[in-house]
């Protein structure tokens, strides 16, 4: 599951003050960034600032390993792109972008389209789903320009606000993501496709206000938290499955979460506003402790392949988000620390005990030779793709008998130097032989075996 953030505090005049922003992601211990870039009627590419504040995010990114997700829609309710030629442009827009900028192949499209604040009309003749169907041929258009463009870009559909009220005739018209993906199902079925409309489907699995825990399950309500992951599947295999489209099996992208936090008196100067009474914020600490359980259900959830926080660096207006790890001015916030370990947690493969996933390390590994091999104590470099428990043998050939061997443990992504004990082996021809196995949710071991060495 890889983990990342939507920050556009990312997007910087220079690449040295965007990779200044990058390195605060870092510290948190995410390696990827969710950008937007806003499409308006009549442009079909970027303008010249916009394409050159994409290169800019894309080389400062280089710089710190990280990955860049761009998530294109358009500015409001009032700029939807309905008809075919808004669609036309909007589509051209999106395979501008990743064809002007082959370092990024990680598209969103559209934001929250059961929403009346970003998508118009909801609702059609008779209450029907307008949204769904026109969001449908939007992102169909757009798929089919982008993989013209750059095959290997992946599209992410979807990006659903997890609530909403399904009345036409409310004061806010808006879609429940329960609806809406059964009517984007309908209208994909309709359509009469055969090809899919994306690679991935994202979801904005916020709670109902930051005091709720991530635990928390809607079982009763047309709400999808990240704790509904059973009922997201079931949606997407019902609006899917049997089609060319993947359902069931479909990637998940956590595109949004975010905790709020109460402000400390020291910081109050940095913000301006009142938080709206229906946040209802948390401290720090609690934000660390929600953020934690999060990703540890996220891991086990097979689907989920991406996990983006929103954000990493508060917005300095209370009636925003002050969901970061780092308050307005960059300085940390005293959850900064938990949620680096939980992401760490993560990417080692330990943050949580899964029911039936089975993980089996892989390893870079650096073995000694030449005239190393005339000195004791043997050493060689293991650097394991997650948290790995290890045994390294020196075995001699032909038989294979183990002359030197050592244990230990190695995170991941960390490089270990493992030394063999320090006796001195006799002449003839040797191997190495390492077995890797994952401390928790183990799977097969995985064995590497080094060419044959000789020792003079």
């Amino acid at each position: 599951m890889f983990l990342g953030a939507a920050e556009d505090s990312v997007r910087q005049p220079s690449i040295v003050s965007a990779k200044a922003q990058f390195d605060l992601l870092a510290l948190a211990g995410l390696r990827g960034v969710r950008i937007t870039s806003r499409w308006e009627p009549g442009r079909t590419e970027p303008v010249a600032g916009e394409q050159k504040q994409l290169e800019v995010v894309a080389a400062a990114a280089r710089l710190t390993g990280m990955r860049v997700y761009v998530s294109i829609f358009h500015t409001d309710f009032r700029t939807t792109p309905t008809t075919d030629a808004q669609r036309a442009e909007f589509a051209s827009y999106a395979a501008a972008v990743v064809r002007k900028n082959p370092g990024i192949r990680d598209l969103i499209i559209g934001n929250e389209p059961n929403l009346n604040r970003f998508w118009m009309p909801q609702f059609g003749p008779g209450g029907s789903n307008a949204a769904a169907t026109d969001y449908l041929a939007l992102l169909a258009q757009t798929y089919d320009a982008v993989k013209k463009a750059a095959p290997t870009t992946r599209v992410i559909g979807g990006a659903v606000s997890p609530r909403g009220n399904d009345k036409p005739d409310g004061i806010r018209p808006t879609h429940s993501p329960t609806t809406f993906i059964q009517d984007l199902g309908t209208a994909y079925r309709n359509s009469g496709r055969a090809q899919p409309v994306m690679d991935a489907f994202a979801i904005h699995p916020y709670e109902d206000n930051s005091s709720e825990p991530p635990s928390a399950t809607h079982p009763l309500t047309t709400t999808i938290a990240i704790a509904d992951y059973g009922k997201l599947v079931r949606l997407l295999g019902t609006a899917f499955d049997g089609t060319a489209q993947p359902g069931s099996r479909l990637p998940i992208v956590y595109g949004e979460f975010g905790v709020e936090t109460t402000i400390p008196p020291e910081k109050a100067g940095l913000y301006t506003g009142t938080e709206p009474a229906s946040v209802k914020p948390v401290d720090a600490a609690t934000q660390g402790t929600f953020y934690r359980e999060a990703l540890a259900l996220a891991f086990c959830q097979p689907n989920v392949v991406d996990f983006l926080f929103f954000h990493a660096v508060d917005e300095p207006s209370l009636d925003r988000w002050q969901s970061g790890m780092f308050y307005a001015d960059g300085t940390p916030k005293p959850s900064l620390g938990a949620v680096y370990e939980a992401a760490r947690d993560t990417r080692g493969g330990v943050i949580d005990r899964c029911p039936d996933l089975k993980l089996s390390p892989g390893a870079k590994v650096v073995y000694p030779k030449g005239p190393s091999l005339k000195h004791v104590p043997l050493e060689l470099r293991l650097t394991c793709d997650l948290d790995c428990s290890y045994r390294v043998r020196l075995e001699k050939l032909p038989g294979r008998v183990a002359v030197l061997s050592t244990a230990g443990d190695a995170r991941a992504d960390e490089t270990a130097t493992v030394a063999l004990p320090a006796r001195s082996v006799a002449p003839g021809q040797y191997r190495f032989a390492v077995t890797l196995r994952a401390p928790v949710n183990k799977g097969p071991a995985r064995k590497l075996t080094s060419k044959p060495v000789t020792v003079p």
